[in-house]
């Protein structure tokens, strides 16, 4: 094929006209344009409608790269990756990882502590025979507890005997009897005055406590159900030595004495209001009779009710349980100051215990045996209801009426 030489001027073919055809550029359209010349292909608008829209073509897919390999973790510790870096540049440090397990160790030796504290107290706690031979009242419903203050001395040194004020009197009497019913009704706590003159079997009428220098806690449980028709269900017995123990054990209590109290014999020497008082003068406190004018052994029984509750409150307040020390001082407290009689378990040692805690305001009642005089003579026709109404567990139904803090009638 013989090349075109390029011309150029007026009336000259154009430059690579050879290229482009005569009539110019194939896109001119001239009837003399070179079939074989190179065309353009006309480009559609888009979004123009009635016209086929051009696919773009395959997109080719990138050639997988291998996968670098994993950097090592670097080590954790105060400068680790746990966090945002501080303004030094290195990670912030990390705090300690709180031990949980370590507490929870501790709470698990902690319960073990409080489970076994007063069951190996229970090992050292001293029994005694209470129930008499022959014939009883029947099974009645509710439990009853006879509770004695005996004033033995025994266990007590001289040096002790002078400091507490108990003399050095031979044999054995009762300060203090109490009767303590639980069951569907409120708790009821009632005093029995030591004087009280009663049928003693064997020996005709005389003093209640003597009943208990005659022959121990048997013949006073008869006594008390022959006189009173009330089951006796458990029997627990204080000492003068132990009770001291028992309320020291517990930090002390509050007392609130009506008038000033002074009694050298008994090494009591206390004001008028509530104030706190430590075993020497809470024993002082509910053994002295000779201050109260007319009412004597009377006014003691409401004092050694109330010196019961306050023991009974501070054993039940949170800090008995807290305190370690205070824990075990009461739970050991309790061997050397209570006996129980034969047949009590510890889980009914610990419902008494609470019992003992619900005898005072709303939850319980606090009374003495309804006597007629100052003589401590018991009241023909009140007293029989009172104790029916233990008999029947109803204590729903005793008013103030029959239970009165001196058992006289209001």
């Amino acid at each position: 094929m013989t090349e075109r030489p390029p011309t150029g001027g007026d009336g000259e073919k154009p430059p690579y006209d050879w290229l482009y055809g005569k009539q110019g550029r194939p896109t001119d359209g001239g009837a003399d344009a070179d079939p074989d010349a190179t065309r353009r292909i006309p480009v559609q608008p888009r979004g123009t409608s009635g016209s086929p829209r051009q696919q773009p073509p395959p997109r080719q897919q990138p050639t997988p790269q291998p996968t670098p390999p994993l950097a090592p973790t670097p080590p954790s510790g105060p400068s680790g990756p746990s966090g945002p870096s501080g303004p030094s540049g290195r990670g912030p440090r990390r705090r300690p990882r709180f031990r949980f397990r370590y507490v929870f160790l501790l709470l698990v030796l902690w319960l073990i502590f409080l489970v076994y504290t007063p069951f190996h107290a229970w090992t050292k706690i001293s029994e005694s025979g209470f129930e008499p031979k022959g014939e009883r009242p029947a099974e009645q419903p509710g439990t009853t507890y006879l509770m004695v203050g005996s004033d033995s001395r025994a266990g007590l040194s001289p040096e002790e005997r002078k400091e507490l004020g108990t003399g050095n009197a031979s044999g054995q009497r009762t300060d203090t009897i109490m009767m303590l019913h639980t069951g569907s009704g409120p708790n009821l706590l009632m005093s029995i005055p030591r004087d009280s003159l009663v049928e003693v079997p064997g020996y005709g009428t005389s003093k209640i406590n003597a009943a208990y220098a005659f022959g121990g806690p048997k013949l006073l449980t008869e006594t008390i159900e022959l006189n009173t028709g009330i089951r006796v269900d458990h029997y627990v017995e204080i000492g003068i030595g132990g009770f001291v123990d028992l309320v020291d054990a517990v930090g002390g209590i509050e007392i609130c004495p009506k008038m000033a109290m002074k009694d050298p014999q008994a090494n009591l020497d206390v004001k008028k209001g509530c104030q706190e008082a430590d075993g020497k003068t809470a024993l002082g406190y509910a053994r002295s009779r000779k201050l109260y004018t007319g009412l004597g052994d009377i006014q003691r029984a409401q004092a050694q009710r109330e010196v019961v509750s306050a023991v009974g409150a501070e054993v039940l307040s949170p800090w008995s349980v807290l305190n370690p020390l205070r824990y075990w001082n009461l739970n050991m407290a309790a061997t050397r100051t209570v006996e129980f009689g034969k047949g009590m378990s510890p889980v009914r040692a610990g419902l008494w215990a609470m019992a003992m805690t619900q005898v005072n305001g709303e939850n319980g009642l606090t009374c003495g045996v309804p006597i007629s005089d100052l003589s401590v003579r018991w009241d023909a026709e009140r007293a029989p209801r009172m104790f029916q109404a233990i008999i029947d567990d109803d204590t729903d139904r005793i008013g103030k009426q029959l239970c009165s803090p001196s058992g006289l009638a209001s």
